[in-house]
């Protein structure tokens, strides 16, 4: 993507919403679900549901505020680029993309889960990185695993996948993975077992720069309210 001269990023802008649009990227889902009461709380109620509508730009209660449906993994960088103000992005996406060109202001608490590491039940976990073996990872979280590993000292071959993990210790593809646990009920389903946690997983509001510098007196009261509707939510599930 072209915008970047002199180590600096050009905004860029989707052509639907006008300059003054204030745009905020969501991926559709589970952050899309639990982002909406939030937003619900800053008086932003998008207009058409994106599971239902092909439209990619979504018009919203507020005139001047537009909701744009990316994939989970791009809203970093449409952020980073300007081509949106705002976005929802989860923790694991943003340590994978590094966090270069963002703000990130505000954990929303919401889509909560954890990274793990996870083996086929009856695989020696603890022995094999005692005795010090090499081992196969899969994981799409490629950067993450990397450092959690290195931390450790362990020497790991990272498999990267984008589809199930689940599949990779079935076939023998790799002897862990490293990913996203919620219930656990897909591990268990697969047979396979957590057997180190590595960080508790939420989302977060990030922010362009160049938005929070040039649109700051509409950004600064929507992070406000947002801030406050985290602790509101908060309240309500203590």
């Amino acid at each position: 993507m072209e915008g970047a001269t002199s180590g600096r990023i050009t905004p860029l802008h989707c052509t639907n919403p006008t300059v003054s649009t204030l745009t905020l990227a969501l991926s559709k889902g589970r952050i899309f679900d639990e982002t909406l009461p939030l937003l619900a709380a800053a008086g932003i109620v998008p207009l058409e549901d994106p599971e239902t509508s092909r439209k990619l730009i979504l018009a919203t209660s507020m005139p001047d505020v537009a909701v744009v449906i990316v994939r989970a993994s791009d809203v970093p960088t449409y952020v980073q680029y300007g081509a949106a103000d705002l976005g929802v992005a989860g923790k694991d996406v943003l340590l994978e993309h590094g966090g270069t060109g963002l703000y990130q202001p505000l954990d929303l608490e919401i889509a909560r889960c954890r990274m793990a590491v996870a083996t086929k039940r009856g695989f020696d976990w603890a022995g094999t990185v005692q005795r010090g073996a090499r081992i196969r990872v899969a994981t799409k979280y490629v950067a993450t695993a990397r450092e959690h590993f290195a931390a450790k000292g362990m020497h790991v071959d990272l498999i990267k996948l984008y589809g199930s993990m689940e599949l990779a210790p079935l076939c023998g593809l790799a002897d862990a993975i490293v990913d996203l646990v919620s219930t656990g009920n897909t591990l268990k389903a697969n047979d396979l077992v957590v057997v180190e946690d590595i960080m508790p997983i939420s989302s977060r509001l990030i922010v362009s720069p160049a938005a929070l510098k040039l649109k700051r007196d509409r950004v600064q009261p929507l992070l406000e309210a947002l801030g406050r509707a985290v602790v509101a939510q908060r309240g309500r599930k203590s």
